[in-house]
C-alpha cells in the first residue's frame, strides 16, 4: 500500500477504565481524514490521531467518549506470547514449539553456534511432535534471538518473493526493507522503495506471497484500481483466500512481541 506520513506524538493523557489507568497519546497527523482512535492490544493503551493541531482537544475528548469501546476491546484482549523456552509460536503458518537448550546439551548433541547459528529450526520428523525452534545460548537471550531469527527468516523470503515478481512485473524497487508495521503488511512509496512487516514470516506462506505481489504491483500503479487488481491477479491467480486469511487472522500475528491496533473513527 502507498506509504503514508509518521504521526508526530503531541500530548498524553489517562483514562479510568474499571479502576485502570490506561495512557492515552493524542498525536497530528495531516493526512488523517477524521480522529481516529486506536487500541493496541499489546501495551494496554491508546492512541488518538488528530488531522489537526488545533483539535487535539476535542481528539482526547472524542477518546474519553469511546470509553465503553475502549473497555470492551481491552477486555478482548489475548495475552501475548513472549518468544521464551515452551512458547508455541507460527512459522510459515504452522505451530512451532520454543525449546532453549544450554551450552551443555548442545555439545553433547553436536551443535554449536560455529555450525548452526544460536538458532535453528528442527521437523516434526525429528522431534516426534511439533517441530521445533531451538535456540542455545543464556536463557536471557532467547527473546531477543528468537525474534532476529525471525526477521532474517522474513527478510529472505520477502526479498526473494518480491525481486521475483518485480521481473515478472518489468520493475525493479529502490529498496526492500523489513519493520514491525501495526497498520498494514506491506507499503510502497514513492521512491519505489519496498517496506514489509516481518510478522509475515509467521503467516501461510501464500499469504507471505500474496502481500509480497501485492506491494511490487503498486511500483506499476501506486493505487488500488482495477488495473493494479488485474495485475496482482494475472501474477497472483485466486488471491482472495490469502486477503481474506490476513483480514481473519493477521491481528492475531500481533500476540507475539507487539500487539494489533484495533480502530474507530469520528464521523
Amino acid at each position: 500500500m502507498p506509504k503514508s506520513a509518521k504521526a508526530a506524538s503531541l500530548h498524553i493523557d489517562y483514562l479510568d477504565i474499571d479502576g485502570r489507568k490506561v495512557p492515552v497519546t493524542a498525536r497530528h497527523n495531516p493526512r488523517a481524514r477524521r480522529i481516529i482512535v486506536r487500541v493496541d492490544l499489546a501495551a494496554g493503551s491508546v492512541e488518538v490521531t488528530s488531522p489537526s493541531r488545533r483539535n487535539m482537544a476535542q481528539a482526547l475528548l472524542f477518546a474519553h467518549e469511546q470509553r465503553d469501546w475502549i473497555a470492551e476491546r481491552l477486555e478482548q484482549v489475548p495475552p501475548p506470547v513472549p518468544f521464551k523456552n515452551g512458547a508455541h509460536i507460527p512459522f510459515r503458518g504452522k505451530e512451532h514449539l520454543i525449546r532453549h537448550i544450554g551450552a551443555r546439551r548442545a555439545e553433547a548433541l553436536g551443535v554449536g553456534e560455529s555450525v548452526r547459528g544460536p538458532v535453528w529450526r528442527v521437523r516434526a520428523a525429528e522431534t516426534g511432535g511439533l517441530p521445533e525452534i531451538r535456540v542455545t545460548g543464556h536463557p536471557a537471550f532467547v527473546q531477543r534471538r528468537v525474534g532476529d531469527w525471525l526477521k532474517a527468516q522474513a527478510r529472505l523470503e520477502l526479498n526473494e518473493k518480491a525481486l521475483a515478481y518485480a521481473d515478472t512485473f518489468g520493475v525493479r524497487p529502490s529498496r526492500i526493507t523489513m519493520r514491525d508495521q501495526t497498520s498494514r503488511w506491506g507499503s510502497c512509496s514513492t521512491s519505489r522503495a519496498l517496506s514489509f512487516s516481518w510478522r509475515l514470516i509467521m503467516a501461510p506462506p501464500h499469504v507471505l506471497e500474496y502481500v509480497a505481489a501485492h506491494e511490487v504491483a503498486h511500483l506499476r500503479y501506486m493505487n488500488h484500481g482495477p488495473r493494479f487488481w488485474a495485475l496482482v491477479a494475472e501474477a497472483f491467480p485466486n488471491y482472495e483466500p490469502a486477503k481474506n486469511w490476513l483480514e481473519v487472522n493477521g491481528p492475531s500475528l500481533h500476540r507475539y512481541g507487539a500487539g494489533p491496533y484495533l480502530d474507530i473513527a469520528a464521523d
